[in-house]
């Protein structure tokens, strides 16, 4: 009975979960399978005008390798050097007419860029409008590639620039408007601040993160692309990122009261998406959650959050406390309790080797003793009638 739904700029949202302008929006069958999923708004992949289409390598999205040799839910981050789309304008401005019209209570965004020109700004932002977006994302943020090409980050590290494509959009369009902040500058909010003074409706907070994620042994970078194995300083997403997104949003949120977020960075559950409304986002866009797993954990998210604001308005009493994660489970070492036992010398005797032949004398010399319902991983005597030895 818990109701999800937000309204931002006067446009409804079923939930606050959505699709960011990334992988998991490369097309338009994919954002239809979001839609049918229960995501309650999405963004298109960046786009530009044709004259700005580009040509994207392979391999350009990896995995991280911030949380060691772990893979799905518990990776820590992706790299990416990846492009915005190389798909033209008009099958991204059909591609939104249809979603509107086949999903109805459905929010779409249309994420756009140009370089430092109004001209481009304007008839793009007025195309995406024509087509039925109903909000349009600004990409000043985009941290490798474009930035080259006189875009992206090139233009959203510079409060000027900022305030000036937001004043070009502001005048060429009705809809609501986005400026996506770039996390790689000093200080953020003085862009923020530039998009509020230019007119934008509000800020997402925040893009990738420039970095060089992983080299191979033998000193060459991963990604790489060709024979001359060449890269380029890729976009850090994912849990990683959290710590630096909730940062970003909390200040601009301080600074620019009651102004619009949308905030993106690491949400990978509904206990991570609370702590992003409480520090002030309206919506969520949620990307490196959907490519470690699938379109259905928005299943989970709405759930998830549905129990959590249930139990912040009606508490449990303090013995069921719970903070949006089951308390942890004993560890299993092949499908039963890890026993600790100790050496003669009080340290822990490990599993492997001279240890694990230790380990397994004191366990049947546990058994003899204590009769063969003894368990030794809690240290509860269960003791049998008879009081018979274990037979192994």
């Amino acid at each position: 009975l818990v109701d999800l739904s937000v309204e931002m700029c006067s446009v409804k949202f079923e939930n606050p979960f959505g699709l960011a302008s990334a992988p998991p929006t490369t097309s338009i069958p994919m954002i239809r399978r979001a839609f049918e999923q229960g995501w309650s708004f999405a963004l298109t992949k960046t786009f530009s005008l044709d004259k700005d289409l580009v040509t994207n390598v392979s391999p350009r999205i990896v995995r991280g390798t911030t949380s060691g040799h772990n893979y799905g839910p518990g990776q820590g981050s992706f790299l990416n050097i990846e492009l915005i789309s190389e798909k033209c304008a008009d099958y991204w401005l059909r591609g939104v007419k249809e979603l509107r019209e086949d999903f109805p209570t459905k929010v779409i965004i249309a994420s756009i860029m140009c370089s430092y020109n109004k001209e481009d700004w304007t008839e793009l932002a007025k195309r995406a409008e024509a087509a039925g977006a109903q909000i349009l994302e600004l990409n000043l943020s985009c941290p490798h590639g474009m930035g080259e090409s006189g875009m992206g980050l090139a233009c959203g590290q510079d409060p000027v620039l900022v305030h000036d494509i937001a004043q070009w959009v502001r005048e060429a369009v009705k809809v609501p408007f986005f400026i996506k902040l770039t996390p790689n500058i000093t200080d953020i909010v003085a862009i923020a601040k530039a998009a509020h003074k230019g007119g934008a409706d509000g800020v997402t907070a925040i893009n990738t993160i420039s970095g060089l994620m992983s080299l191979n042994a033998d000193g060459v970078a991963w990604p790489n692309v060709g024979k001359e194995k060449r890269t380029t300083y890729g976009g850090v997403s994912g849990n990683a990122t959290r710590p630096v997104a909730l940062r970003a949003i909390s200040a601009v949120g301080n600074a620019l009261p009651n102004y619009p977020i949308m905030g993106t960075g690491g949400i990978d559950s509904a206990d991570s998406a609370l702590m992003f409304l409480q520090c002030g986002a309206s919506v969520l866009q949620i990307c490196s959650a959907v490519q470690n797993q699938d379109f259905t954990v928005i299943q989970d998210y709405v759930t998830g959050l549905k129990a959590l604001l249930y139990l912040n308005k009606n508490p449990p009493p303090e013995s069921l406390q719970w903070d949006g994660q089951s308390p942890p489970t004993q560890k299993l070492q092949k499908g039963k309790n890890v026993i600790r036992l100790t050496d003669d010398d009080g340290k822990t005797l490990m599993h492997f080797g001279e240890y694990a032949k230790k380990r397994e004398e004191k366990i049947v010399k546990l058994l003899e003793e204590e009769g063969s319902l003894y368990d030794p991983a809690d240290g509860n005597l269960k003791r049998n009638n008879s009081r018979d030895k274990v037979i192994l």
